[in-house]
């Protein structure tokens, strides 16, 4: 590995730029906990919820949330999510459903502030807490009969209570609740004496496969009461865990269709980084690289993701990927991030955040799509090549079609991003590792609380504004270290302090230090020029990319309403969406442009003058990509997806001449084409 060049400043006033190093053994952040011996200390430290604003276009995200179903999936999804489900004491729904919502809900009720929807978390929180038993076992405990749309069983399932264990440590961050504390340490003393009887994949395989959510929760702990049972507790359930470092390493999962749950890898792929914290094995943190590296070249979509359609597929570009996957995905990839310090994983997560999460919910959160696909030509009722198909409705958006268990955890994905946008730092600094517009409020060395302001519209802005101030207006200055990631992607970044250039000579995917004394009103900006470059995927396919966003064929959409026949609404709800198009879709790009000399004059790049608050669909997209492209006479619909092709070819001459396209942000877009066909 290339080692950091000699860094040069230029500034008025005098100041440190180094690389921060990977974790290691550090001081506490200024009042927030690190991990607590003996396991790993971090570099970065989430910070308690509520400290971080959304501002800009995000915060625009999270207020549609707020106003769709976020807001109101106790009123659309009442059969499960209201007064039955037996995570408030009900005779209905006792599994993952109820506290999925709640694990997103609970986020962005703190996140925004907003009194109406905090009113709605503890009813869940007070059953939980009084439904605990002397022994420690909590939740739901009684197996009731099938009934449509409800799964009414397997309620002593370790899985379910995996995940009310994260609302209520995202509960107690925000609250300080002690219950909470004392409530853990019962229900893992419980799980101690009771795994060893009743393994983690004793009622159901989820549990076994996404012990990984159980396990963080049990170090979080630890680090505040200091038992040391729990790392005993760590070790027994890291043990019952499906061996997801041995399977990235040594077996052939992520090479052979069929093998996992999509979902399940999702959530897998974070087991041995979450372990690491406590076995502190190399081959932990060299499984993910090499799962990474595997799924690149077998499965993997360009959106960061995989043919998942539930289970794996090799990544054609019409295989699905469920929105779940891309939740699950990005809270992964959080924590990682946290753990490891590695800039790869936030250029990773930005690439899942901002590609393949826009475009599987409605601009107006009232609906949702079950399956998306990177070559997506028409959202209709038919039956597609999905391994898991859902009758004809997986790609519809609705409320309910596909499988509800979107519907259900779709709502984490947006506020736990923002939650990641800052961390505390172990050098008693703050940490700007992802990038989007917001605010934080947070205490810095000395115990002075600073305010840290990021204007932006990034991801389709190339600057990011980073405005210093005080809660205390008696203080007008504090020496305190900022981190900022250069992009893996970015070349040649450019670090300004109050308009006066900071030449930095680092290299990308590096974190850049800045200790100096911080004046109010002091304005550091960070410039990110973004490259028009070509990757290649499925079958040597060609996707155009820029920055953290893919780009994508855009085509007209039109949107229709339709509702289901009245023995569908039961399972699928009771009204769907539908988009088509009228525009030619069936081209492939010229293999000439995509050379060095000549990849900037055959794309040409658009930015609008301004971008609203809501970026994310075609008549928005603020940033377009004209280039030439040629359609492919014989390329056509087969079952209402792009019909099979050779994406490349040394046949003859089987396109039509060239013609203009373009290409939006594929976040931006419904219907599209991604993967061109080269010629």
């Amino acid at each position: 590995m290339n080692k950091l060049k000699k860094i040069f400043l230029t500034a008025v006033t005098t100041l440190t730029v180094v690389t921060a190093a990977t974790a290691g053994e550090e001081p506490a952040a200024e009042g927030y906990r690190n991990n607590r011996h003996p396991l790993l200390q971090k570099d970065y430290i989430q910070l308690p919820l509520g400290t971080i604003r959304a501002e800009g276009w995000i915060h625009d995200q999270l207020a549609r949330m707020r106003d769709g179903m976020t807001g109101h999936l106790d009123k659309i999804y009442t059969k499960v999510m209201g007064p039955r489900n037996g995570w408030l004491g009900g005779d209905g729904d006792v599994w993952e459903r109820g506290p999925y919502w709640i694990d997103g809900l609970l986020p962005l009720a703190y996140l925004l502030n907003d009194q109406a929807l905090v009113e709605k978390v503890p009813p869940w929180i007070e059953w939980t807490l009084a439904s605990q038993k002397p022994n420690g076992y909590f939740g739901p405990d009684t197996d009731r009969d099938y009934e449509p749309g409800l799964q009414r069983d397997n309620a002593k399932d370790w899985w379910p209570k995996m995940v009310m264990l994260k609302v209520m440590q995202q509960y107690y961050t925000a609250t300080q609740d002690r219950r909470v504390i004392d409530f853990m340490t019962r229900y893992f003393r419980y799980q101690l004496d009771e795994l060893p009887k009743n393994p983690l994949g004793k009622w159901t395989f989820w549990g076994e496969q996404r012990g990984g959510d159980n396990l963080m929760v049990v170090y979080w702990l630890y680090n505040i009461t200091g038992d040391k049972f729990l790392l005993d507790l760590g070790e027994l359930i890291h043990k019952q865990t499906f061996n997801w470092t041995d399977i990235f390493l040594n077996q052939n999962h992520l090479r052979r269709q069929h093998s996992l749950h999509c979902v399940n890898l999702a959530q897998g792929f974070k087991e041995p980084i979450v372990y690491y914290q406590q076995g502190k094995d190399s081959e932990q943190i060299q499984a993910t690289r090499q799962a990474v590296n595997d799924i690149r070249h077998t499965i993997g979509l360009p959106t960061g993701l995989w043919g998942g359609d539930e289970l794996l597929r090799f990544g054609k570009p019409t295989t699905g990927s469920e929105l779940c996957t891309a939740v699950e995905m990005m809270f992964s990839l959080e924590t990682i991030l946290e753990v490891t310090g590695d800039m790869q994983w936030a250029d990773y997560l930005e690439r899942v955040a901002y590609n393949a999460l826009p475009t599987q919910v409605t601009d107006d959160y009232s609906a949702r799509q079950y399956y998306q696909q990177t070559n997506q030509i028409a959202v209709t009722r038919e039956w597609r090549e999905f391994s898991t198909p859902h009758d004809d409705t997986d790609l519809l958006f609705g409320e309910l079609t596909g499988y509800p268990c979107c519907t259900s955890n779709l709502h984490q994905g947006w506020p736990k991003f923002v939650q990641n946008l800052w961390y505390a730092t172990a050098d008693n600094g703050l940490a700007s590792l992802l990038f989007a517009p917001s605010q934080v409020t947070a205490r810095v060395a000395g115990g002075i609380e600073v305010n840290l302001k990021e204007e932006t519209t990034y991801p389709f802005e190339e600057t990011v504004r980073y405005h210093v101030s005080f809660t205390d207006k008696k203080v007008k200055k504090a020496f305190f270290p900022f981190h900022l990631r250069i992009p893996g992607w970015c070349k040649q970044p450019v670090v300004k302090l109050n308009g006066k250039l900071l030449t930095v000579d680092a290299y990308p995917g590096t974190v850049t230090r800045i200790n100096r004394e911080w004046k109010e009103g002091d304005i550091l900006s960070l410039e990110l020029p973004m490259e028009v470059t070509v990757s290649r995927w499925y079958e040597n396919s060609a996707v155009v990319e820029r920055g953290p966003l893919v780009y994508a064929l855009k085509m007209n959409e039109k949107w229709e309403k339709k509702a289901f026949e009245e023995d569908k609404s039961d399972v699928y709800g009771k009204w769907y969406y539908e988009v088509t198009s009228d525009s030619p879709w069936n081209y492939a790009l010229p293999a000439r442009s995509f050379s060095p000399d000549r990849i900037k004059e055959a794309f040409t790049v658009e930015k609008s003058n301004t971008i609203t608050s809501y970026p994310w669909n075609t008549e928005n997209a603020p940033i377009r990509i004209k280039t030439k492209a040629m359609r492919l006479n014989g390329w056509t619909q087969v079952r209402g997806s792009a019909g099979p092709i050779p994406y490349y070819t040394q046949q003859g001459k089987d396109f039509s001449d060239e013609e203009t396209i373009e290409l939006i942000p594929y976040g931006c877009t419904t219907l599209r084409i991604t993967e061109f066909p080269v010629r």
